[in-house]
C-alpha cells in the first residue's frame, strides 16, 4: 500500500508545480568516500523538505529515527512522517527537525 500511497502523493506535489523526486538515492560520505548504501528518500520536495510515506498500524521510534538519519545525510532540515493507515490524517502525520 505505501507504494501506491507514494505514487500518488508524488503526482499531487507535481500537479500542484512543485518540483518533487520519487525514491531519491541519498548517498552515505565516509571520509570523502560516496558509498551507495541503498539508502532512498521516498519522496524530496524542492531539495527542501523529505517525505516518508507508512502505511503502518502505528509509528514507531525506528520510523523517526529513519526520517532523522536522511535529513543528516542530505543536510536538509524538514522532514515529514506520513501515516496513511489513520482514520484522519491529521492524526498520520509527524513533523521532524533537524538543527534547529
Amino acid at each position: 500500500m505505501e507504494s501506491a500511497y507514494e505514487a500518488c502523493l508524488h503526482y499531487e506535489l507535481i500537479r500542484a508545480g512543485l518540483r518533487a523526486e520519487a525514491q531519491k538515492a541519498l548517498p552515505l560520505v565516509y571520509h570523502t568516500v560516496k558509498l551507495e548504501c541503498g539508502y532512498r528518500v521516498d519522496i524530496l520536495v524542492e531539495n527542501k523538505l523529505i517525505i516518508e510515506v507508512k502505511s503502518v498500524e502505528a509509528l514507531a521510534d525506528i520510523h523517526l529515527a529513519q526520517v532523522l538519519t536522511y535529513l543528516r545525510l542530505s543536510d536538509i532540515r524538514l522532514g515529514l512522517l506520513l501515516n496513511f493507515n489513520v482514520v484522519h490524517m491529521k492524526d498520520g502525520i509527524r513533523r521532524i527537525v533537524n538543527k534547529l
